[in-house]
């Protein structure tokens, strides 16, 4: 089970995952995400801190937008994730394509940068 917590602040949205993203929380992984990126924000951050578990249909999700990421010009951060759902991101090369980093000042600095 999942919940997902979307605060919006000026420029930047995070979205909060708490518990674990499988096969059936996936879709309200992706409805959350789109939501936020159809709302026209520029900048997303992604806590992971309270993310215990990632199935790979919750990793499809976040693969499933990165062209839309890029096209939208879109910036999106993930971080806090513990080292057990890191290695998953990692094994798949997600942390190649997605901005993973530790806090969420570096999240936040790295969706400000130029």
């Amino acid at each position: 089970m999942v919940q997902i917590d979307i605060v919006k602040e000026e420029e930047i949205t995070t979205l909060s995952i708490n518990g674990d993203v499988d096969a059936s929380s996936s879709i309200q992984l992706d409805e959350s995400l789109r939501e936020v990126m159809e709302s026209g924000i520029g900048k997303i951050l992604i806590d992971g801190a309270n993310l215990n578990y990632i199935s790979s249909a919750g990793l499809g999700v976040f693969m499933s937008y990165i062209e839309d990421l890029n096209v939208k010009q879109i910036k999106l951060a993930i971080y806090g994730l513990n080292e057990k759902v890191m290695n998953v991101f990692e094994i798949l090369g997600l942390d190649q394509l997605l901005i993973i980093v530790l806090n969420k000042q570096d999240a936040l600095d790295s969706v400000n940068e130029a």
